[in-house]
């Protein structure tokens, strides 16, 4: 899917990479495909890393298109089944929810587990310039 965010944080990971790199493939006689796939996308792990983790993080969490859209109960997304269990002015079970939110974070975290390494690499290398 693509996000205006997705746009610009790949476009300002790209500005970064030398233009060197790309020109000593081109000597060593590399085509514009062998190029991406050997030099810039193993370059572009931090930053796809993020993206990924971001737009999961959006997607799993929104409320309001599902909101919108679904009209079946079984269809409901987590966060909609969390609004669903609490009630408009319930004073329901406050541990049911939490065990739901506990469950709903669960994805998160394993999704942020994978990707955690990138994400330090992505942070560290973030405003160095060739």
């Amino acid at each position: 899917v693509v996000s205006a965010f997705g746009i610009f944080l790949l476009r300002q990971f790209f500005l970064t990479i030398p233009d060197e790199l790309v020109d000593a493939a081109k000597i060593d006689g590399a085509s514009y495909f062998t190029i991406y796939w050997r030099v810039i996308l193993p370059l572009a792990k931090p930053a796809l890393s993020v993206l990924a983790l971001f737009t999961f993080n959006f997607y799993w969490n929104e409320f309001f298109r599902p909101l919108i859209l679904l009209k079946s109960y079984d269809k409901m997304t987590i966060p909609l089944a969390l609004v669903q269990l609490s009630g408009f002015y319930s004073t329901g079970s406050v541990s049911i929810i939490m065990a739901g939110v506990s469950l709903a974070i669960v994805p998160v975290l394993i999704i942020f587990l994978f990707t955690q390494k990138y994400l330090i690499e992505g942070i560290a290398l973030t405003g160095l310039k060739g």
